[in-house]
Formats: C-alpha cells, sequence, structure tokens
C-alpha cells in the first residue's frame, strides 16, 4: 500500500500476510495486529482527519473496530477478541481557567484549574489533563494545586471525552511557581569574621523587598521541632538589597529571609531555613562529645552531651545531602544538661548542635564516621 491507497479492508490483511513470512513467529502476532490497527486508520484518512494522539486514534468516524480474518486464518491479534475505539475529535474548544489568574504563583499557594465545555448537546464529559505533554492524572473538570512548589510548574490543557468524541484541546495555561531561596557564607564561623545572606527570587524578577530574620526554637513534640522567626535589625520595612550582612557572630544560629513584590498579594513565604555554625566550644550551651576527635567508627561508642541554662534539649543533624532533622536519640536528662549514648553500629555523618527549649543554640560539631577496613 506504499504508493496508492488500500481500497478494502481485505487489501490490508493481504499485505500483513505477506509481511508475516519475513517476521520472527514468537512476534508475528503481536506486530501485525498493531500494525493492522495503523493500517486501517491510513485507510480511514482517505476520507477524514486520523492520527494517533497519546495512546488514542482520532478519526473522524467514531466507533469500535475490530480485525476480522477469514474462514480458517491465522488469528492476527493473540488472546480475547478486543476491539479498538476509534473516537471522533468535535470542534468544541474548552476553557481552561486558572484562580488566581497570574502566570507567577507563590511557593505554598493554593491554585485552581477549571476545564469548561460549552455545547455538545448535553454530553456528558469526562476530563483528560496534560502538563508539559505528558498526560496527567486528574479526570475530573478541576485539578487543585494545594501547597504549590517548583515540581508544579509547568503549560497545562485539558479536554474532555464522551461516548467515542473527544473536544479539541483547551488553550494552555503556564504556570510558574517562585520561591524565596536563602544562602550563607561562610557557613563555619570564624572569629571576627562577618556572615552575608543573600536572597533570591526563583526565577529571577525585579522589585522586590526583602525581610530578614533570625530562628529561635520553640517547644514541640520529638521529631516535630519548628521556630519562631524574629527579624532582624533594620529588617522591619525590609531592604531593597537582596543581601544582608551580620557583623561579628559568635554562636551557631538559623536564618530565613522572605521577599515582597510591588503589587499586591505578590509575596513568597519564608525561605528553608540556613544554618550558620560556630565551633566556639564555650557558648552559654555547649555540645561535647565523647571520645574528642573528628573521625569516628561505627563499632565504637560514642556520647553527645548538651549542657547550659536548661532541662530540655533537643539534638539536631544537618546531613550532608542538606536534610535538617531532630536526631532519633533519646536525650538521657542530667543537671542542667542531658547525654545522648550511641554503643554501636551507627553511621549518622553530620554536623551536629543542641538546641534548648529557652531558644540557646551550642556549638556545632562536624562528626564523620565510618566502617573500619
Amino acid at each position: 500500500c506504499s504508493g496508492n491507497q488500500c481500497q478494502s479492508v481485505a487489501e490490508v490483511e493481504d499485505f500483513l500476510m505477506s509481511c508475516a513470512a519475513v517476521l520472527d513467529v514468537r512476534m508475528r502476532n503481536v506486530l501485525l495486529c498493531m500494525l493492522g490497527f495503523f493500517l486501517l486508520s491510513s485507510l480511514l484518512n482517505g476520507h477524514a482527519d486520523a492520527g494517533i494522539v497519546g495512546r488514542e486514534m482520532e478519526v473522524s468516524r467514531e466507533g469500535v473496530y475490530h480485525h476480522r480474518r477469514e474462514k480458517g486464518g491465522p488469528a492476527l491479534c493473540p488472546g480475547p477478541k478486543r476491539g479498538v475505539s476509534i473516537q471522533r475529535t468535535v470542534p468544541i474548544k474548552p476553557s481552561l481557567i486558572q484562580e488566581p489568574n497570574r502566570s507567577q504563583i507563590f511557593k505554598g499557594e493554593t491554585v485552581t484549574l477549571t476545564c469548561e465545555i460549552q455545547g455538545g448537546g448535553g454530553t456528558q464529559w469526562t476530563y483528560k489533563w496534560i502538563k508539559n505533554k505528558l498526560d496527567y492524572y486528574p479526570a475530573s473538570s478541576e485539578y487543585r494545586i494545594i501547597g504549590a512548589t517548583k515540581a508544579h510548574s509547568g503549560e497545562y490543557s485539558c479536554r474532555g471525552k464522551g461516548d467515542n468524541v473527544l473536544t479539541e484541546w483547551s488553550n494552555v495555561i503556564n504556570i510558574t511557581v517562585s520561591e524565596a531561596v536563602l544562602s550563607a557564607s561562610p557557613s563555619w564561623l570564624s572569629p571576627g569574621a562577618s556572615v552575608t545572606l543573600s536572597c533570591e527570587v526563583r526565577p529571577q524578577s525585579a522589585g522586590w523587598r526583602f525581610f530578614w530574620y533570625k530562628a529561635v526554637p520553640k517547644p514541640s513534640k520529638r521529631y516535630q521541632p519548628s521556630y519562631s522567626f524574629e527579624l532582624l535589625p533594620g529588617s522591619t520595612n525590609g531592604t531593597e538589597q537582596n543581601s544582608y550582612i551580620i557583623h561579628g557572630p559568635t554562636h551557631t544560629a538559623g536564618y530565613v529571609c522572605r521577599a515582597e513584590g510591588e503589587e499586591p498579594g505578590f509575596d513568597t513565604l519564608y525561605s528553608e531555613l540556613k544554618f550558620v555554625w560556630s565551633a566556639d566550644p564555650h557558648p552559654a550551651a555547649s555540645l561535647s562529645v565523647s571520645p574528642d576527635r573528628v573521625q569516628h567508627f561505627s563499632s565504637d561508642s560514642m556520647s553527645l552531651s548538651c549542657k547550659g541554662n536548661s532541662t530540655e534539649w533537643r539534638l539536631r543533624r544537618f546531613r550532608r545531602k542538606g536534610y535538617l532533622a531532630d536526631f532519633s536519640c533519646s536525650l538521657r536528662r542530667e543537671n542542667a544538661g542531658a547525654t545522648c549514648t550511641f554503643v554501636r553500629d551507627w553511621y549518622h555523618s553530620g554536623v551536629f548542635w543542641c538546641e534548648s527549649e529557652s531558644g540557646e543554640f551550642s556549638n556545632a560539631v562536624n562528626i564523620t564516621v565510618q566502617s573500619r577496613s
């Protein structure tokens, strides 16, 4: 059928059977079945639009098509007899509506996309969605994003699906989720050094004012650490510059930033918490390690002790991959302190420090744990 159009389904079958001689016996039926339905769409193309979109064949003659064979002939499609649904595309273009109606969305916001179809003569529609030209899971006319993140950025479109009919694809809505990203340099303090905080709104854009905060530990349930945030000096009304210098800090501390735009409602959530660590062994709260060395082995015992003007402590760890969490160790209370002891077979490398319920940070200790060779 390369030069002239096939005139009948019979010609299609003749062509398929001639191909069978050169196809591997194990794959023959499956391949011929696939090729048969592809040629069927080509046959129908002489009378109407035909094509394959995603996993569906679209033609203007809707219905369910089956392969057929001559009496006694081989079955092209193995397994139970199945039909292929051929769906007609009708000239109806849905409207995709977004609320809030702006292209820039901020991390944590709720966004609602609604697919509206006008016409169709009472057709009961189900809905198909794509994001960045790939199938997306919602089947209803509404898709709601709760707590938007960077992963929700992309181009969205929808269409309706009825009994053997499909609408056209809707208009495309492009969503960009913006967030504030904080960096701190240096991350380890040295005597007399200043720390520079930098806040960036991603994707980058202009017209922002930046607000800078210090994190203060709050009492919380175990493994669910929480903080309140206090504005740093000179940050009450925000700064036009996206950097902030802290002169001569001496203690471990956590910081966040946020940004406000010129238009109402254009403001980001707090950035992720960024820590600056101090190795000073004599702060108001202190963390000590026994044995006192940087390199440890998983087969040895080790103790971490928090001490200071508090009776409630939590031990924190910052992993190499940037994950921040309470450390899963029962802190044994002592006079104005607590001790966490590891016996054997633990592999918890990272930066450790203590936080008290009264808002104190201890010095930080960088610990590397390895197995003995």
